[in-house]
């Protein structure tokens, strides 16, 4: 992984984009807990960082705020795109498994009607 000194202090540049130095925590992972209410003494404390190490991401963010938020835009932004296509994906392969399914032998199929049986009931997951 290469890291390159995003600014002076504990902010890095990684392959996973602004991260804290020495920790695989990204500053977008702060920044959406910070937008959720978390208070930052309860996030240092969640994320395992220290009081300096949290001061500096918060001067930080406080120092590069329009430049931040245009980076963190965009890898929401990214981030959703990936998730709309991992769940796209995943309807398509379940589709096409609710047709393999249709080629049961009879001992097969008279299991799933049980088991179709036993969810409508609520009695199985």
């Amino acid at each position: 992984m290469s890291e390159t000194i995003a600014a002076p202090g504990v902010v890095r540049r990684s392959d996973r984009g602004l991260c804290v130095a020495g920790h695989r925590i990204t500053l977008y992972l702060i920044e959406d807990y910070l937008r959720a209410g978390w208070p930052p003494h309860l996030l240092q404390h969640s994320l395992h960082l220290s009081h300096q190490e949290m001061r500096q991401v918060l001067d930080y963010l406080i120092a590069n705020r329009s430049d931040f938020d245009r980076e963190y835009e965009r890898v929401a932004r990214q981030a959703t795109e990936r998730e709309k296509y991992w769940r796209d994906r995943e309807q398509r392969r379940r589709k096409r498994l609710k047709v393999t399914r249709r080629n049961f032998t009879p001992e097969q199929a008279a299991a799933w009607a049980r088991l179709s049986a036993l969810k409508q009931q609520g009695k199985a997951t």
